[in-house]
């Protein structure tokens, strides 16, 4: 038998931010336009994610620490991983960080383009050639990845 999702809604300086989960796992977090009613957690995980976050956007948390849902392949745990290990604050491109993996820059482009947990797996992170900002598939594109990058480099001289 499945149930349905628990949902929180978390207001944040760029945009609301939909997380959703199973009650074990962290299932989906979604940037999203506009704002709307903060929604509270209905369960344990979700407060925890939202407590993250919330540090994150506050108080330049840098380690997450709540279960996700894991990834349909091998390989992309492997992208995922690989993702994650870009450092706060730090940037790296996708073909630098595709020879890290043992991967091609589509297949990491692809991996943040699907990637369902923007901010706690750093997406923003991956440039493009050249050091250009590139896409992003979360809140308002790249003003949201610009945004991150921003607040993280930022944040991460203060420490």
């Amino acid at each position: 038998m499945t149930y349905a999702h628990s949902q929180a809604l978390i207001a944040t300086p760029i945009g609301m931010v939909r997380l959703s989960g199973d009650g074990s796992v962290l299932t989906r977090i979604n940037i999203e336009s506009g704002t709307a009613r903060e929604i509270a957690a209905g369960d344990p995980l979700l407060a925890e994610a939202a407590a993250q976050l919330r540090a994150y956007f506050t108080a330049g948390l840098t380690d997450f620490d709540v279960p996700l849902a894991p990834p349909a392949s091998p390989r992309g745990q492997v992208l995922r991983d690989a993702i994650r290990s870009v450092g706060y604050g730090d940037t790296l491109g996708y073909g630098a960080l595709a020879r890290q993996a043992g991967s091609g820059p589509r297949a990491v482009g692809q991996a943040c383009a699907r990637n369902p947990f923007p901010i706690i797996i750093p997406c923003h992170r991956i440039l493009a050639a050249g050091g250009q900002l590139g896409a992003y598939s979360a809140g308002d594109g790249p003003i949201t990845k610009a945004w991150l990058i921003a607040h993280e480099q930022k944040k991460g001289a203060r420490k």
